[in-house]
Parts: structure tokens; C-alpha cells; sequence
């Protein structure tokens, strides 16, 4: 396993909508635990494929921050099929260090996600869950949360966005 560098706001593979994860190959599993491992070092909760250049509708979430095995999900060719209520809270981006914006996302959602066998199954989500869903797959569909923003705001997190990264 390795650590794998993440793309940050204005590389344009951030911006590329994902193509379909194809049969499940050793490869494919490799590079699961790279992503897994990036976030942990990351401490993130989760991270798309296209976050560490591969443009792939693949995905992993860890609510735990590695703390429980059994929390470790993987999204592969996943679909929003139902959105429940609401919620408004902070959310950040490994894409995007440094910057924290309160957004608006649902409280509950539901996947329709293909297993690593290729069968296709329901997995539901609540609170920081739903919100990892919904992150991980717009960064699946080419979208970034700033993008939620008008332009005024979005330019004023960019700016500060650019200001942090020159002095790091």
C-alpha cells in the first residue's frame, strides 16, 4: 500500500466526469488500498479515484478514520437513487486543504453501488455517511463542493484557497 499524492482545485482531471469501473481485478483492489491509505494520511473521511488522477467511478469512505474495519465502504459505479431530509454542516475536501464552508446535503441517502463481483446492491446512509456519499460522488461526476457556491463566494475561496497554498 501507498500513499498517492491528491490532486488540488484548478487541476482539470478534477474536473473530467468518471468512466465505469469494469471487471474487479487485483489492480482495481491495489488501488482501493492505496486510496484507503491516502485518506487515513490524509485524514479525510473519504476519496474519489479522480482526486489521485485515476478517472475512474470508484470511491472509498471511512466514517472511522480507521478506527473500525467494518466501516471501510467502496463505491463502484454508484448512483444517488433516493435523498431524504436535510442537514447543514461543515465540509471540507482533500482537493481543497484548508478550506471548511457550511453546505446544505441530504440527511439520508441511498446508493444503488456494484459489489467487486459485479452484483449490484442498496446501501444507505445517514448524517456524516450521506454527506461522504454525496462528496465522493460529485468528485465522481467532475464537481467539487465550492461549486454549490455563487461566483462571489467561490472567488473569495479561491483566493484564500491560492493564498494558503503559496505559504505552505
Amino acid at each position: 500500500m501507498s500513499v498517492r499524492p491528491v490532486l488540488t482545485w484548478g487541476d482539470p482531471r478534477l474536473k473530467k466526469n468518471s468512466e465505469d469501473v469494469g471487471e474487479w481485478t487485483p489492480e482495481l483492489e491495489r488501488l482501493v488500498e492505496d486510496m484507503f491509505e491516502t485518506a487515513l494520511a490524509e485524514e479525510g473521511v473519504g476519496l474519489a479515484a479522480p482526486q489521485i488522477g485515476v478517472n475512474l467511478n470508484l470511491a472509498v469512505i471511512d466514517c472511522s478514520s480507521g478506527e473500525d474495519p467494518a466501516q471501510k465502504l467502496v463505491l463502484i459505479n454508484p448512483e444517488i437513487t433516493r435523498e431524504e431530509g436535510l442537514q447543514v454542516g461543515p465540509e471540507g475536501c482533500l482537493s481543497i486543504p484548508g478550506i471548511r464552508e457550511v453546505l446544505e446535503r441530504p440527511q439520508k441517502v441511498t446508493l444503488r453501488n456494484r459489489a467487486r463481483d459485479g452484483s449490484w446492491h442498496e446501501v444507505v446512509g445517514e448524517d456524516l455517511l450521506a454527506r461522504a456519499f454525496c462528496h465522493e460522488i460529485d468528485h465522481l461526476r467532475g464537481r467539487l463542493f465550492v461549486e454549490y457556491f455563487g461566483p462571489v463566494k467561490r472567488q473569495v475561496l479561491q483566493r484564500r484557497f491560492q493564498k494558503q497554498a503559496k505559504s505552505s
